[in-house]
């Protein structure tokens, strides 16, 4: 199965902290890198590094070229990025020495995807296909529906939250991907418990108390536990495993045994710092489950 994926495309700015900043405080950083990162990137890596056939739909600006390189250089397929006049997107991500963060993010290219670069790419799908989405972008809503018609499996990240777009998306959903918080602003958003949410499927990740996926119209659940590892960056772990978890998915996974593959690949990533470029090949995360 071919997996697309409408999504962000950011610059990272990494500033490691002594602590996350206070309101009015001026803090000097330990130090600063530079990666490629945005929720759409970072699970298409992750697709990409647990074996899946990945296509990213997005946009990038002047001074984007370095980022479709990095993700080609994974293996994603990026022939329906577009390159526009906008500013790439990029995130300010603070980072304490806990591993715990604060991210401000400027979208940039990607709230100016190109209608015709998702329609293109979209028209090469083909039913029992899988569409990611997340909330980093533009045309989730028209994405979604128009992958919907098309018989493909969409799966949406409701992240950072935004309650209009839930609704909008919501009707074309097959499986929706929340942490915690997430689920409770949803819930609280649409008035609603978790079981009656509008659509089939839902995976909540608690952290370090794992992961749980319900089938709503069937009323039954699975759990999987989280795998203690000691944490040095939590960046990108939610995609991390979104990615692992379609990549599961589409090779014919049961859901206990995606989210298994996936608890393992954010246990992993958590270990190092960065984001898309700290995202672990499927070979590391075989090994580690190995164990």
């Amino acid at each position: 199965m071919t997996i697309f994926n409408l999504g962000s495309i950011n610059t990272d700015h990494f500033y490691r902290l002594p602590h996350l900043p206070a309101p009015g405080e001026t803090l000097a950083a330990l130090g600063y890198q530079r990666g490629l990162g945005g929720k759409g990137a970072n699970q298409s890596v992750a697709v990409a590094r647990a074996g899946g056939d990945v296509r990213h739909i997005g946009a990038i600006g002047p001074d984007g070229g370095w980022m479709l390189e990095r993700m080609e250089g994974f293996g994603v397929d990026c022939r329906h990025v577009a390159r526009i006049g906008t500013v790439s997107g990029h995130a300010i991500i603070n980072t304490d020495p806990s591993g715990e963060n604060a991210i401000v993010i400027h979208p940039g290219a990607n709230r100016e995807i190109p209608p015709d670069a998702m329609k293109q790419a979209l028209a090469e799908a083909a039913s029992g296909d899988f569409l990611i989405l997340q909330n980093e972008s533009s045309l989730q809503a028209k994405s979604a529906r128009f992958a919907q018609e098309q018989g493909l499996f969409v799966v949406y990240s409701a992240a950072p939250f935004d309650a209009d777009a839930v609704r909008q998306v919501l009707p074309y959903v097959s499986l929706l991907l929340m942490n915690e918080v997430e689920a409770a602003q949803i819930c609280e958003a649409l008035d609603c418990t978790l079981e009656a949410l509008p659509v089939p499927f839902v995976c909540v990740t608690m952290g370090g108390k794992g992961a749980v996926w319900r089938d709503l119209r069937a009323g039954t659940s699975v759990e999987v536990a989280a795998y203690p590892v000691e944490v040095v960056d939590t960046t990108g772990a939610g995609d991390t495993f979104a990615g692992y978890l379609v990549a599961g998915l589409a090779e014919g996974m049961e859901p206990a045994r995606a989210m298994r593959l996936a608890s393992a690949a954010g246990a992993v990533k958590v270990t190092r710092a960065g984001t898309a470029d700290a995202i672990p090949d499927r070979a590391e995360v075989d090994a580690f489950l190995a164990k």
